[in-house]
């Protein structure tokens, strides 16, 4: 989400191999008719699209598409291809143009990568063939990485990390307050306003290049528990609070940012006649502050991605088990709307 990254396609190795197996021979004993069957179908062809989140930033290796994009070669939608291969359902994946730090129109706008780098409009991968169209654009958009900016004096100060904090001006340690009222209020809504419109163009833009294709947006894990005190522990082997120094009165204004963006994003699917995947409400339990369960890493936890031999850190991305809940809950979700 944050625009410090951008991403593209991945699929996990060993605890999905067993996984998947195991899922796999459950479904063989259970409905081996049905199963077969599925297994007759012709492969679905699909496209993969999105920011960091669909790229799977923080997970290593990586380097599918450009690397600047840092898609994970085990990203969700190759774990949510595999897994769905395991139940009868055959994707032919045309293309994962996913990539970190993309923007929404990006979909339409060729992405700058920096060191004078880009990749082409995601829109180019599809086609008058392409049958399924999934992922997720939008927290780049919003402007994520400026609001976590904006309640950290630590990220603010941190080398490498693009973006601005909302307003520099502002304390960190106001920024609950920054966000609910005056100014800071009104540059939200506007950033939600914008994700919306946005996304309706996207949309439009989908319908225009594959007109018989299903157009599924995934919406992005949760990040911040119910219970805020989950916060003040830092995760099993790490130094640092999951979300450092932002402080404790600031962090249910956050989650609520991200669910109105999580919001804004199924409203927009629906009036686009598009399906929505809620990974919101699926991952109250795997935020990056519930320790060994925790599916997302933390701002400062080291990643898999490294730079000069050093790793970056998750930015609040999806872990390995975070990656695992979003290929479980994108596959069922393609699972129902190819057999509707």
């Amino acid at each position: 989400m944050p625009s410090a990254m951008r991403t593209t396609t991945t699929a996990p190795r060993a605890r999905m191999a067993a996984a998947t197996v195991a899922l796999g021979d459950c479904l063989t004993l259970a409905l081996p008719t049905a199963a077969a069957g599925a297994a007759d179908a012709q492969p679905v062809p699909t496209v993969f699209f999105g920011d960091s989140y669909t790229s799977n930033y923080g997970i290593a290796p990586y380097g599918n598409r450009h690397r600047l994009c840092f898609q994970a070669d085990e990203n969700y939608p190759v774990v949510a291809t595999r897994t769905l291969a395991a139940k009868g359902v055959t994707l032919n994946v045309q293309a994962d143009v996913s990539c970190s730090g993309a923007v929404i129109d990006n979909f339409w706008q060729k992405q700058s990568l920096g060191f004078f780098q880009s990749v082409p409009s995601q829109e180019n991968a599809l086609n008058a063939d392409t049958r399924l169209a999934v992922g997720s654009l939008g927290g780049n958009t919003l402007g994520f990485i400026r609001i976590l900016k904006q309640c950290s004096d630590n990220l603010r100060g941190a080398a490498g990390v693009p973006g601005e904090p909302v307003d520099a001006s502002s304390p960190a340690a106001e920024c609950g307050a920054f966000f609910t009222s005056g100014d800071g209020k009104t540059w939200l809504e506007g950033q939600l306003t914008q994700v919306g419109s946005d996304l309706a163009t996207m949309f439009q833009h989908m319908a225009s290049h594959s007109p018989d294709a299903k157009r599924v947006l995934v919406g992005y894990p949760r990040l911040v528990p119910q219970d805020t005190t989950k916060c003040l522990t830092a995760a099993p082997g790490q130094k640092s609070l999951p979300f450092s120094d932002i402080p404790q009165d600031a962090l249910p204004v956050l989650d609520q940012v991200e669910k109105r963006l999580d919001d804004t994003m199924e409203k927009a699917a629906a009036d686009a006649g598009a399906d929505f995947v809620d990974l919101y409400d699926t991952t109250g339990a795997n935020t990056a502050c519930d320790g060994a369960e925790r599916g997302i890493g933390g701002i400062f936890e080291p990643s898999q991605v490294t730079l000069l031999g050093q790793p970056i850190p998750f930015y609040a991305h999806p872990n390995q088990k975070g990656r695992d809940l979003q290929a479980s809950r994108v596959a069922d979700r393609i699972q129902e709307i190819l057999s509707s």
